[in-house]
C-alpha cells in the first residue's frame, strides 16, 4: 500500500507543476523518514536537485546521515550528492552521523571523500561530536580515517573533555590509548579531570588519574576537583581523588574542600575528609572556622571529635 501512496504524492506535484521547494521538502521527508522509493522517485524525476537546501542549508544527505538511514544516504552520494557541503552551522553529513553514532553511514562517507576537517560555528568537528555522545565506534573509525584528536571547540574543550563530561570510560581509554593530552584545560581553566568530577564519574576519576591527570588542576577561579566534589557530595569520586593525595588545605580562592563540604551539609563527605587529614581548625580567607559554617549536630560532632583527637 505504501508504494501506491508514493507514486500518488510524486503524482500530485507533477501534476500541478509546483516549484522546486515543495519536492525538496519532500525528498527531505523521504530521506528524514528512510523511504527509499519516494527518494528515487523524485531524484529520478529531474525535478529535484540532489543538492538542494533549506533555509539552514540542510541537505538530503544530512538528513539521511542524521536518521541513520545507510541506503538513503548511498543512493543520494551515488546520484551525486556532494557530501562535503555545510550547513548554515557548519555541520556536515559526517558530522550528523557522528554525532548520532551511526557507524556504518560515517564508514560509507569516508568511502566516498568525506573530511574530517570541517568544523561548525562553536568549533565542534566530527570527532568532537562523538566524543560528547560516547560513540566509541565512531571514534575509532574517525581516528582511523586521519581525525585530529587534539582537535578542540573555540571555548578551548578537547574530545577527552567532552568524553569526561558524559563520563564515556571507552571512548576515554580509546583516546589515551590514541595520544590525547590528559591535562588539556579548556580556556577557563578547567581540566578533563575537574569536569569529571563535577558530573560525579568516579570511574573516569580513577582512570584519568591512573593516566597521570594532575590531581590539584584548578579552574581559573581556584576550585579544584577535589573541592568542587566536596561541594555536590559526590562521595565516591573524594574517595578516588583522596588515594592521590590532593591538596586538602587552604586554595588560592581562600577557602578548603572541608569548608564547601561542611556548607554542602553532606555528613559522609565532611567525615571523608577528615579520616584524610583535613584540618577543622583551618580558617577561610574571611577568618571562618568549618564549625562556624554549619549548624548540623552530625557534622559538628565530627569536627569536634576531630579538633580534641589533633589536641591530644
Amino acid at each position: 500500500m505504501w508504494i501506491y501512496f508514493c507514486f500518488f504524492f510524486l503524482f500530485l506535484f507533477l501534476f500541478f507543476h509546483q516549484k522546486e521547494t515543495p519536492l525538496a521538502n519532500a525528498a527531505f521527508w523521504a530521506a528524514r523518514k528512510g523511504n527509499l522509493a519516494l527518494l528515487q522517485l523524485l531524484l529520478n524525476s529531474g525535478r529535484v536537485d540532489v543538492d538542494c537546501k533549506d533555509s539552514l542549508g540542510t541537505t538530503a544527505l544530512m538528513v539521511a546521515s542524521y536518521y541513520g538511514h545507510i541506503d538513503c544516504v548511498r543512493e543520494l552520494v551515488l546520484q551525486g550528492a556532494d557530501i562535503n557541503l555545510q550547513r548554515e552551522s557548519g555541520a556536515t553529513s559526517l558530522f550528523f552521523a557522528a554525532q548520532q553514532g551511526h557507524n556504518d553511514v560515517v564508514k560509507f562517507l569516508f568511502s566516498f571523500g568525506a573530511s574530517t576537517e570541517f568544523r561548525n560555528k562553536d568549533g565542534g568537528t566530527a570527532l568532537l561530536a562523538a566524543c560528547q555522545y560516547g560513540h566509541a565506534k565512531v571514534v575509532e573509525t574517525l581516528l582511523k580515517h586521519g581525525a585530529n584528536i587534539h582537535d578542540q571547540l573555540y571555548d578551548g574543550a578537547s574530545a577527552i573533555f567532552l568524553a569526561a563530561q558524559g563520563g564515556y570510560l571507552d571512548v576515554i581509554r580509546l583516546l589515551l590509548s590514541s595520544g590525547a593530552k590528559v591535562n588539556q584545560p579548556r580556556q577557563d581553566g578547567t581540566a578533563p579531570l575537574w569536569i569529571a568530577s563535577q558530573m560525579g564519574h568516579s570511574e573516569v576519576v580513577r582512570v584519568m588519574l591512573l593516566r597521570g591527570a594532575e590531581r590539584d588542576a584548578a579552574r581559573n577561579d581556584g576550585t579544584t576537583a577535589l573541592l568542587k566534589a566536596a561541594i555536590k557530595g559526590y562521595n565516591n569520586v573524594i574517595e578516588e581523588l583522596l588515594k592521590f593525595s590532593p591538596t586538602l588545605g587552604l586554595l588560592k580562592n581562600g577557602t578548603s574542600a572541608l569548608h564547601a563540604a561542611v556548607l554542602s551539609g553532606n555528613v559522609r563527605t565532611v567525615a571523608l575528609l577528615l579520616e584524610a587529614g583535613a584540618d577543622p581548625c583551618l580558617r577561610n580567607k574571611a577568618n571562618e572556622l568549618p564549625a562556624e559554617l554549619t549548624k548540623n549536630e552530625r557534622i559538628l560532632r565530627l569536627l569536634r571529635a576531630k579538633e580534641k583527637q589533633r589536641k591530644s
